[in-house]
């Protein structure tokens, strides 16, 4: 049987290293159901990579971290709770789900069910491949005391989620089991009561795996380190106001409030720095003074704290495996659905943005054949989650179902090279952030951001509903103070023509640190001969991210996963370098439409985001007449 299972995860992973496209044509279940791995998703809520969180906690780092696969470029697509769970469960980008909010009529679970989605995600795919699935936890916002039977969330043989609008109560959660009425659970704290009601689900997985040899597949979704909500009004549908609720620093078990009270938060050149940055309201944030800065240090003590419960029930289930002999045919994941921020960037505790510390998030993995102790660089995002479980398991989604990722190499290497190096990150509507000084509703948060990371480069380039972009050289600039794209929409029209009459470079460089154009200076003014240089290579650049951005704003299926192919069929460009060939200069400035929104919305309404790319844009021999 050991060598059955060896042979078996290195199937597996050979599956997981090919497309999402080739992966669907070839998946077939590999082999009899009672050697089939089983699956453990632990997915926290709103944990952090970028300031320390899993530092803070010792079992995971034993069972998971020291005994699995880190990837360190792990992003998810949309910073929002919802939506991206939805893209996680879906493997589709959150254009594609038409699932952009939390609450209706964008988004929530509402929403989920009208888009169609509860008879045709995950869960599903995997019972029909012969897995027993149970969920425990938080699984959509909106999914409440009131519509958590219009319909019921399908594809789950067991599960006991919590329910709005007491989601966020670590004192007074609500939890609804199968098809029994909701039951509350006052003064019991909710990550125990998540643990507890994890093991019983384990217990009955276990046993029907040694009764019937079904696998399983589990997902517990604790809602730390989320903070604590307190939701004024049971039903949110598009009217959410500063007063819908209050949202306060998590709380955590009576045996953790004593931890940490010298930690704060990391002081990276990022936070809270002397100069305002970014773009849009997040330009016009005053630094904080050091009654904020205290109280958000207070803020990050209780979000590590409250994650001790997490980390203790992370113990408890691997030990569960273990015990039960089971472990060693187990895959166990570790992630979360967003990243998120304190006092980076001057912001309150928050989300929803696209910078690093919202997006990249952490994605750890162990199991068999996986590498132990090891870490990753290869990029990869939440729309992979799905096609990634599919690979593992052998399932697959309806033929018709074309996904918008692909299966991650879980031996962390890239078979040929040429895996993708983009993130296609999304976000409509408004912004709230958190704590005591952070309820304020910034409207206008729609953007376009396109994360892309090479070897020898990576980039941030973001663009605005309102008009404004940001481009970040994430090699020289990793915490995203210098915004070399101008941020005013004058400005950047001025970059532009300023470039737009100069003989093309005999090559075009990767922008070189000293030369960027400073993002504070003056835009109309004249550096001289050494300025059009610099101005063009970052220009050039800026073309090339917009043509990528163009086509993943609409894409579906191959063209998410492959987007130089839909500008470059013939497969002459596959990554940022190769389209930096002087060659490709006209193509990129005038045959490619750029990026832009007619108007900003609450929600994804596709009339109001300006062109979408088509066949018409593509390089070729003839391009030129094409586009006569």
């Amino acid at each position: 049987m050991h060598l059955l299972t060896t042979i078996t995860s290195l199937l597996c992973i050979l599956l997981a290293s090919i497309s999402t496209a080739e992966a669907q044509d070839g998946q077939q279940p590999l082999q009899d159901s009672a050697s089939k791995p089983n699956i453990l998703f632990i997915l926290t809520d709103d944990q952090d990579l970028h300031m320390d969180s899993l530092s803070y906690m010792p079992y995971l780092k034993e069972h998971i971290i020291d005994r699995g696969l880190s990837f360190n470029r792990h992003y998810c697509t949309v910073a929002l709770c919802c939506p991206s769970r939805v893209s996680m469960w879906t493997g589709l980008a959150a254009h594609n789900t038409n699932v952009t909010d939390i609450n209706p009529p964008y988004g929530g679970y509402p929403k989920f069910v009208a888009e169609g989605f509860n008879e045709d995600y995950l869960p599903l795919w995997l019972q029909e491949a012969g897995y027993g699935t149970y969920y425990v936890g938080k699984l959509y916002n909106g999914q409440s005391v009131s519509n958590y039977d219009s319909p019921h969330a399908a594809g789950w043989t067991g599960s006991d989620f919590l329910l709005d609008p007491y989601t966020y109560r670590y004192l007074n959660a609500t939890f609804q089991r199968n098809h029994d009425k909701p039951v509350s659970y006052e003064r019991k704290y909710v990550t125990d009561v998540v643990s507890d009601k994890a093991h019983g689900f384990l217990d009955d997985a276990l046993r029907t795996r040694e009764e019937t040899g079904q696998p399983f597949f589990f997902t517990v979704a604790p809602t730390a380190p989320h903070s604590d909500v307190y939701i004024r009004r049971k039903n949110i549908d598009g009217d959410f106001d500063e007063n819908s609720n209050v949202q306060s620093p998590p709380i955590p078990a009576e045996r953790h409030k004593h931890l940490f009270e010298d930690v704060v938060v990391p002081r990276t050149p990022n936070f809270n720095p002397d100069k305002p940055g970014g773009a849009s309201w997040i330009s016009r944030l005053p630094k904080q003074n050091q009654t904020k800065v205290d109280f958000n240090d207070h803020f990050y003590r209780s979000r590590l704290r409250a994650l001790q419960a997490v980390d203790e029930m992370v113990d408890s289930l691997v030990k569960r495996l273990s015990d039960a002999g089971v472990l060693e045919n187990t895959y166990i994941v570790y992630s979360t659905d967003n990243g998120y921020t304190i006092g980076q960037h001057r912001r309150q505790p928050g989300k929803q943005c696209a910078f690093e510390q919202d997006i990249n998030i952490p994605f750890i993995i162990r199991g068999p054949g996986i590498p132990e102790g090891a870490s990753t660089n290869i990029v990869t995002t939440h729309t992979d989650v799905a096609p990634t479980f599919l690979a593992l398991t052998g399932a697959r989604p309806p033929s018709a179902f074309e996904l918008d990722g692909q299966a991650i190499p879980l031996n962390g290497v890239e078979t040929d090279g040429r895996r993708q190096e983009h993130v296609n990150v999304e976000m409509w509507g408004i912004i709230m952030s958190e704590g005591k000084y952070g309820s304020i509703l910034y409207p206008n948060h729609t953007y376009k951001a396109l994360r892309i990371e090479g070897e020898a480069y990576g980039y941030l380039y973001v663009v605005w509903c309102s008009g404004e972009h940001e481009l970040y050289d994430m090699k020289l600039d990793p915490y995203q103070l210098n915004n070399l794209h101008r941020s005013e929409p004058a400005a950047a029209v001025s970059l532009r023509r300023n470039t737009a009459s100069l003989a093309p470079n005999s090559s075009v460089p990767m922008p070189e640190p000293m030369s960027m154009p400073d993002s504070s200076s003056d835009s109309s003014r004249d550096d001289g001969a050494g300025s059009d240089v610099s101005h063009t290579a970052v220009a050039s650049l800026i073309h090339r991210l917009d043509a990528v951005l163009m086509v993943l704003k609409t894409c579906s299926g191959r063209q998410c996963t492959h987007p130089w192919d839909s500008l470059f069929p013939n497969g002459e460009v596959k990554t940022l370098a190769d389209a930096l060939d002087d060659s490709y200069n006209d193509f990129f400035e005038t045959k490619v439409e750029k990026v832009q929104y007619d108007k900003c919305e609450k929600g994804y309404i596709a009339e109001s985001e300006g062109p979408v790319w088509s066949s018409h844009q593509v390089f070729g021999m003839n391009h030129e007449i094409a586009f006569e």
